[in-house]
């Protein structure tokens, strides 16, 4: 417990600082929170203990002990904490409870100040392209033999590892998923291409873990009494299963939901509307319909 005391001090500072801020915003407005409001809260605090399940309890203390567990933390991490807190929507909820003056000065700071600029240039990774590539940069480069042993070892470094998931996973998932006042700049059958160009980098991963003839990590193939009693590759090769398979499903399920909202708005944009559709005019070689003659006709039957 002690060695997640960073991780956890983060957690409940962001979810004092979302409690605070949605509470002042209820006042404000002078209602109460919808549905859908309730729906984005329930997420992000779904989203927050996800983070919290995976740093702390059972998953993180076998982490050390088991690489497939070690892999669970990931996808807890990458899969689910990260969808979730996007959903979430909390960017103005933790804002507003901040100081004025403190939200003032740092706002000034980023704007203008010149020790900003390098903050200022990773605005860029709010984009589709750089926020996928930094997303995948992060994952290949976690999991190098030498990176993810040395994450390992130390918890400090364990800790940045964790964080750098789920600031890169939020990049990434704010492109696809509502999020406001984040705007998204992809259309809807883009975002399936997006997750799926994403997906594929996991994919190539969890391949190489479950097909190689030896164990690639050496920490954890050294571990003297590894649960359960199953080899060092085993624990690789299930690692890899969990990353390909449960590690996925997020993202497919996203895929299909997307695909099924796109076809949607296709049969949309496909049908006219209605005050398009007018009555087909009579034949000029016929007689006039019936009806068009009105009280004319009934005056020559009378």
């Amino acid at each position: 417990m002690p060695e997640a005391v960073l991780p956890l001090a983060l957690i409940s500072l962001f979810g004092g600082l979302y409690a605070l801020g949605e509470r002042r915003a209820v006042r404000l407005v002078g209602r109460a929170r919808s549905g859908r409001e309730r729906l984005r809260s329930a997420c992000f605090y779904g989203g927050l203990l996800v983070s919290a399940g995976a740093v702390v309890g059972p998953v993180d203390s076998y982490a050390d002990r088991l690489f497939w567990v070690h892999m669970v933390q990931h996808v807890m991490l990458l899969a689910i904490a990260a969808p979730l807190i996007v959903l979430g929507a909390p960017w103005l909820s933790i804002w507003r409870p901040l100081p004025l003056g403190f939200r003032r000065a740092v706002a000034k700071a980023i704007a203008r100040a010149p020790w900003c600029a390098p903050l200022r240039a990773l605005g860029i990774l709010g984009r589709p392209i750089p926020a996928w590539i930094a997303f995948s940069t992060d994952i290949v480069a976690w999991h190098v033999p030498a990176a993810y042993d040395l994450a390992a070892r130390h918890q400090g470094i364990h800790d940045l590892e964790h964080l750098s998931f789920v600031i890169f996973g939020i990049l990434l998932w704010a492109q696809v998923l509502h999020s406001p006042p984040l705007r998204i700049r992809l259309s809807d059958i883009h975002r399936v291409y997006y997750i799926v160009a994403a997906s594929v980098v996991s994919w190539l991963i969890s391949l190489v873990l479950i097909f190689s003839s030896t164990p690639l990590y050496p920490f954890y193939a050294h571990v003297a009494h590894r649960p359960g009693g199953i080899s060092a590759l085993a624990d690789q090769q299930l690692a890899g299963g969990i990353m390909l398979g449960p590690g996925s499903v997020p993202m497919t399920l996203f895929v299909f939901a997307q695909i099924y909202v796109w076809l949607g708005a296709g049969e949309q944009r496909e049908q006219p509307p209605r005050s398009a559709v007018r009555p087909r005019p009579a034949p000029l070689d016929g007689p006039p319909p019936r009806e068009l003659l009105g009280s004319g006709v009934a005056a020559n039957e009378r």
